[in-house]
């Protein structure tokens, strides 16, 4: 919710290159990640007409399907965790916020590059200078630490989203193996059907192991393309179902509460600033552009459409199936071979965009690492790398097997830094030599400081849920559909 010189996901993301060492040609490839199926022209000064480059359209497109992962299948969930009006209203706010936020990364991105006449300046690159324009000594020699931290989130954020990918496809394919002797073409027919239980989701999460591997040992960007493509069709294909039914037979909204409990509101949080972290893809696509004087219209235009889908989904999930709704939506849907080929083709989608994803922090590590062996074993420490984090990313599925828990979790520790916390503070440091106005410094604190208590909060509560529900987490994980 992902390419020739990009990756794209639900959620974007931009590559860093380490300072601990120059930067190797595989770092340099991440200049321009997330946009799918950009040109691979070279880049110019931001605000400069190009000859080459995609259009305006094309970039509209590219940010809006940057965002269509799990992300959005959660929000349902979400809504329900804010209330049937607060959900909505928060969704709006935070797209708004959000939407600002990268405006000021783009703003201060191009005032970077023609300062220092550089062509391109990626997110951390961006935070480095930042800081080494800061009127504190301190933080200007420790300016470099800066591209450190926005590296770490970003690794941290893109490995989130791989075990949210990994609980994800065992869930649903569980599901569908669980439902597939009852499962018929009648899809309106009103009977309750119980599933026939099997192994326990975390055996489900080992079995989908191996094809992970053998997808994260693909290096070639130019290949995941063929991947990234796939991926965009099945999950617009099963979007578009998905949206017929839930606003079908939708029951009366009276009974759903307009404002949930505080307590669970920090998991809205978290679940909706995962589904609006595309600040990544921003950057990359304004290079990309022909005329990027018109980016920022375009930036507004995509974040609107895509807040109207997310308030659109979040709502109408929730209000078809009130309490019941589940941590995606797609668990939801109805035991006909219809639905269950929404569930399979979105597990297709998800597989191919994993390996997109896991491409991002593979590029900010395997770089690093191979650097410091001879030429001899390069080739076996990337491959073992490659092999170790996604062993890691499934052993931390296993280990909290709970997707609307991973997916508030991820948005809250990393999710909140890169979109609401790091760009206000980066406006700060960038422009404050040159004068602010004390309602502009009063703004970006205080949006900081929200995001802040967001990610202190819910990763707090994710946490605590987690711990609650440690020992009484469900080794199977079989529903009853009524159809």
């Amino acid at each position: 919710m992902s390419v020739t010189k990009s990756t794209e996901g639900p959620q974007g993301a931009v590559a860093i290159k380490l300072d601990l060492m120059s930067p190797p040609e595989s770092a340099k490839k991440l200049e321009n990640k997330d946009s799918t199926f950009l040109d691979e022209s070279p880049s110019e000064s931001p605000g400069s007409k190009k000859t080459k480059g995609i259009t305006g359209f094309q970039a509209l497109v590219h940010l809006v399907k940057g965002n269509m992962g799990t992300g959005i299948l959660g929000l349902p969930l979400a809504v329900k965790n804010a209330g049937i009006l607060m959900g909505p209203l928060s969704l709006l706010v935070m797209g708004f916020v959000a939407c600002h936020c990268m405006h000021i990364l783009v703003k201060c991105a191009q005032r970077f590059c023609k300062r220092l006449n550089k062509p391109f300046m990626d997110y951390g690159d961006t935070v480095m200078h930042g800081l080494e324009a800061n009127p504190s000594t301190w933080l200007r020699n420790h300016a470099h630490w800066g591209r450190h931290i926005v590296s770490f989130f970003l690794i941290v954020t893109q490995l989130g989203f791989c075990c949210v990918y990994i609980v994800f496809l065992a869930d649903n394919l569980k599901q569908v193996v669980e439902a597939v002797n009852s499962t018929t073409n009648n899809c309106h027919s009103n009977e309750t059907i119980i599933l026939t239980p099997t192994m326990d989701s975390r055996l489900y999460m080992l079995s989908f192991l191996p094809f992970l591997v053998l997808l994260v040992l693909i290096r070639n960007l130019r290949i995941l393309t063929i991947f990234s493509m796939l991926a965009n069709i099945s999950m617009l294909v099963s979007l578009v179902i998905i949206t017929q039914y839930i606003t079908q037979e939708i029951p009366d909204p009276s009974r759903l509460p307009l404002v949930a409990s505080w307590k669970t509101y920090p998991l809205f949080f978290g679940t909706a600033i995962f589904s609006f972290e595309s600040i990544g893809v921003v950057l990359p696509l304004e290079n990309k552009m022909k005329d990027a004087r018109h980016f920022p219209a375009i930036l507004s235009l995509g974040i609107s459409i895509i807040t109207a889908l997310y308030i659109g989904i979040g709502a109408l999930g929730y209000l078809r199936f009130g309490d019941d709704i589940k941590a995606s939506i797609t668990l939801n849907l109805p035991n006909c071979w219809l639905y269950q080929s929404v569930k399979l083709l979105y597990i297709a989608g998800i597989l191919c965009t994993y390996a997109l994803q896991f491409y991002v922090p593979a590029e900010i590590i395997i770089p690093f690492s191979i650097s410091r062996v001879s030429t001899r074993w390069a080739l076996p420490l990337d491959l073992s790398i490659r092999i170790a984090m996604v062993c890691l990313t499934c052993l931390l599925a296993i280990l909290i097997p709970r997707l609307d828990l991973v997916l508030a979790l991820v948005g809250s520790v990393s999710s909140s830094a890169l979109a609401l916390i790091i760009p206000p503070l980066l406006e700060v440091t960038t422009f404050y030599s040159e004068g602010m106005s004390p309602l502009t410094i009063f703004k970006d604190a205080l949006i900081s400081i929200l995001g802040f208590v967001g990610f202190v909060v819910g990763t707090y509560q994710a946490l605590d849920e987690l711990l609650k529900s440690g020992d009484s987490l469900p080794f199977s994980n079989s529903t009853t559909f009524i159809q």
